[in-house]
């Protein structure tokens, strides 16, 4: 099972959607994401303030940032990046 990260902040329409196609994911393929608030961290802010939403596995490198849909989601869980 792979573990996702999603990149957010409150109030953050776009996050909302991401969160959105990650509940529909996780309906078909096997992961468990989790939200991370980047408000609580300057480096997060930082690294993705003006990039989110960013998904990103948990222990890789490897993310997929905004805009994405439902099945480029999907190949990019899939492949393995």
């Amino acid at each position: 099972m792979k573990i996702l990260h999603l990149y957010t902040t409150s109030g953050c329409h776009l996050c909302e959607e991401a969160e959105k196609l990650l509940k529909r994911l996780q309906a078909s393929e096997r992961i468990h994401w989790q939200p991370v608030e980047i408000s609580d961290s300057d480096e997060l802010i930082d690294r993705y303030g003006a990039r989110i939403p960013v998904v990103k596995e948990q222990g890789s490198e490897q993310e997929i940032g905004w805009p994405f849909s439902l099945e480029e989601l999907r190949c990019w869980v899939r492949k393995g990046y």
